[in-house]
This record gives structure tokens, sequence and C-alpha cells, in this order.
């Protein structure tokens, strides 16, 4: 059995490959902006008061 290889086949699979991974590239490149977006969202903390929580009892 003979197998030949014209080297078309391996561009064309190595073409969509590539393809594939620039569109995983965008769509994860998508959900980051959203999650740095909604982040931004978040309420600031109610106190203004710097000094709270800066005390941390360390003893068991």
């Amino acid at each position: 059995m003979d197998i030949q290889n014209n080297g078309t086949s391996g561009a064309s699979l190595e073409l969509a490959s590539l393809k594939l991974a620039k569109n995983q590239q965008q769509q994860e490149g998508q959900a980051t902006l959203q999650l740095l977006e909604s982040a931004a969202d978040v309420p600031k903390t109610a106190s203004s008061d710097l000094a709270k929580g800066a005390n941390i009892d360390t003893y068991a």
C-alpha cells in the first residue's frame, strides 16, 4: 500500500488549526474585557475610615 502526501492537506489542516486558535484567543479576550468591565462596577467600601481593619489579632 503506497500512501502519497502532496503537502496541501497538511497545510490546509495547519491553516484550519491556526484559525481555530485565533478564534479561541479572540473569545478569551472578549471574556477578559467583560470581566474587567464588570469589576469596574463593584462598589467601593462604604467606610472612609482607613484605620478600620488595620489591627489583626494573631493569637490562637
